[in-house]
């Protein structure tokens, strides 16, 4: 399986730290009840276990320089969460990439964009702002969000880079 995701808002569900989904879940308006909020974090820290499947899927990310700034739960949590980030974009089945704020223009801002590859061929996609924000999985539409994705990565600092300016802004917080 392969899966590639982009993300404007916050960073990706598979990636988050407790505390970091934790802070997101709180902050949701009307406000959630705590035992809906622990429900939230315990589901979303169970499906990380996709890190540690075998066969490892390949999974890629581009997540957008604000939310690596934006300091969502405050400091501490932003800082364990940059952390976090470092050490998950060392697996070799993970590629990290970071879209920096200054770019003139941007495949991605539409929103959000997933799309999820099996190994029969198939795929799955959705994004915010295609299809109406509906899951797809008609080839050609697919295909659209794909080629999207693509052009998302290739404006995207690369992996190494990524890694070096997530570092920079960890040595800020």
């Amino acid at each position: 399986m392969e899966a590639l995701a982009y993300g404007n808002s916050s960073v990706h569900g598979l990636l988050q730290t407790a505390e970091y989904a934790r802070a997101l879940f709180s902050m949701r308006q009307p406000s959630y009840p705590q035992e809906e909020i622990e429900r939230g974090v315990a589901a979303r820290m169970a499906r990380q276990a996709i890190f540690e499947r075998s066969p490892a899927p390949t999974l890629g990310f581009v997540l957008e320089e604000v939310v690596l700034r934006r300091p969502l739960g405050g400091r501490m949590v932003l800082r364990r969460q940059l952390e976090h980030l470092l050490a998950v974009s060392e697996l070799r089945n993970v590629t990290v990439q970071v879209m920096p704020m200054g770019l003139e223009e941007h495949a991605g801002i539409d929103g959000e964009i997933q799309v999820l590859k099996f190994k029969d061929g198939t795929a799955v996609g959705r994004s915010e702002g295609a299809f109406g924000g509906r899951p797809v999985s008609d080839p050609k539409q697919v295909r659209i969000l794909d080629l999207r994705c693509g052009m998302i990565r290739a404006q995207a600092l690369t992996p190494r880079e990524s890694t070096a300016f997530i570092e920079h802004v960890l040595g800020e917080t």
